[in-house]
């Protein structure tokens, strides 16, 4: 197994990794980075959940002067969930270089952002219709931006945003390294990267683990005026812990919610024509494990990564087998089993062999209980019961699909925010990095839920929305921290 020490990171970069956890590169990571380090162009074809973050973000580490204030390197992601995800992951990996890392996205002020970028911005994280206002504004300059990422690129495609992008990439130098990633490849993504790239390296990860070792998946023949009973007929069989529905257009998938509500099904909807906010709220409630079942479409759900999802139903077949292999993959995440189910209409049988060949797995027949050898020694999910006490995990473990989901409750990040001190600084080797992760990994919430830290010689500070400080605080106390054990407290309202 290669590390990243042999793939030619500095000693900064890979301190960060050590910071964060990483110990050795995953497949997307390991062929990446040495190309991109080169000075390559590349093309990268991966799932969601592959690493390709870091396969990108760690050579644009690498190239960023800090003496530099200017803006030198610009990553185009579809949605805002994205993102923030992405500027979380480049802040912990540039921390200790001293890297700036600017996020700019639709739904906050602009003015905020702008001043961001007066500040500094070596790095920027944006949103298409974000980046092009602030170009537009002369706010963003990137006549000095070497390195640009389009991350998703098909979700964009889907989204309409294409032109835009093409706008974006006219403002940055000809002498540019670009990396473009997707998870599909249609003709248009194609033709995109043929225009804009030079001479790209395509690097093609097979998400072999998504398909074959972890997700049991079977296929359900039934006609399509039969598809939404026997929708509610599977989903009362399997009870599943939390479950994605794909539905193929959005007018499909607003029928379903209605027919699974009205069954009195715990459900929401997540398509392209909602209000962003709207999505927000469906993408927190869902992760924080207060919805059970999601009816999505493709584009809606692209930037989900939710561990506790034990199924996934196709109740229109995927368009393509990349897209099937995509959308399973929301499911069996981090080593745990999963079950993918398939509505399949007689007139769809090419599309299933399709599929089957691609993957090369033959789905079982789906009937109440059944199971397939894709997933040895895997009982049949049911309802999670409540574990007793000397069975509950603990909070430096993840709970398995078969046991109640520890997944703590989304958090409001509108609200009024409750500022917390820490026994710990620089005096113990805490970084702002180290302090997010522990946070973040023994509350169960997100890196955004975490603001305004600030570490000084014997204490620290954090901000963590106040409907929740408490629960966070009961949840992060006695967590270790570069080998100190750590407790949160409320500061005082003199504080």
């Amino acid at each position: 197994m290669t590390s990243f020490a042999e793939l030619g990171l500095s000693e900064t970069t890979l301190q960060a990794l050590s910071d964060v956890g990483y110990t050795e590169p995953s497949p997307i990571q390991e062929q990446t980075i040495p190309a991109l380090l080169e000075g390559r162009d590349i093309i990268g074809q991966a799932q969601t959940g592959s690493g390709k973050t870091a396969a990108f973000g760690l050579p644009l580490v690498e190239y960023i002067d800090p003496e530099i204030k200017d803006c030198q390197a610009i990553v185009l992601t579809p949605t805002r969930e994205l993102c923030i995800q992405v500027t979380q992951a480049l802040r912990a990996y540039g921390e200790p270089k001293g890297v700036d890392v600017v996020a700019v996205f639709g739904g906050a002020p602009i003015r905020t952002q702008q001043a961001q970028l007066r500040a500094g911005g070596q790095i920027v994280v944006g949103t298409v219709g974000r980046v092009l206002d602030l170009i537009t504004r002369a706010s963003l300059i990137l006549h000095d931006c070497r390195f640009v990422v389009l991350d998703e690129a098909d979700e964009m495609l889907d989204l309409g945003f294409l032109e835009d992008v093409e706008k974006i990439l006219s403002r940055t130098p000809s002498g540019r390294q670009t990396a473009l990633f997707s998870a599909t490849m249609p003709p248009p993504i194609r033709k995109l990267a043929d225009r804009y790239l030079y001479e790209p390296e395509v690097i093609k990860v097979e998400a072999k683990t998504l398909t074959v070792d972890t997700v049991e998946q079977f296929r359900l023949e039934v006609g399509q005026k039969d598809k939404p009973a026997k929708l509610v007929e599977v989903l009362a069989a399997e009870k599943p812990t939390q479950a994605i529905v794909f539905a193929r257009t959005k007018i499909r998938c607003d029928q379903l919610f209605r027919t699974l509500r009205d069954k009195g099904m715990n459900v929401r909807a997540l398509h392209g024509d909602m209000s962003q906010g709207s999505r927000d709220g469906v993408m927190l409630a869902f992760k924080g494990g207060r919805v059970p079942i999601l009816v999505a479409t493709d584009v809606a759900a692209r930037g989900l990564d939710i561990s506790s999802v034990t199924h996934v139903v196709n109740f229109d077949v995927p368009i393509s087998p990349d897209v099937y292999v995509h959308r399973i993959g929301r499911t069996g995440r981090v080593g745990r089993s999963g079950r993918a189910i398939t509505f399949v209409e007689p007139k769809q049988q090419s599309e299933l062999e399709a599929i089957e060949k691609h993957t090369g797995v033959t789905m079982t027949q789906w009937a109440p209980g059944a199971k397939t050898d894709a997933a040895p020694g895997a009982e049949k999910p049911g309802h999670a019961e409540k574990p007793s006490p000397a069975e509950k995990p603990s909070r430096a473990e993840k709970p398995s699909r078969h046991a109640k989901p520890q997944v703590d409750k989304s958090v409001d990040q509108e609200g009024p925010w409750a500022k917390l001190i820490v026994a710990a600084g620089k005096a113990e080797g805490i970084k702002p990095a180290d302090l997010v992760k522990a946070v973040t990994s023994a509350a169960g919430i997100g890196g955004e839920a975490v603001r305004d830290v600030k570490i000084f010689e014997r204490f620290s500070f954090l901000s963590v929305p106040e409907g929740d400080s408490q629960r966070i605080i009961e949840a992060v106390s006695g967590a270790d921290v570069k080998g100190t054990k750590i407790s949160l407290e409320p500061v005082g309202a003199d504080g």
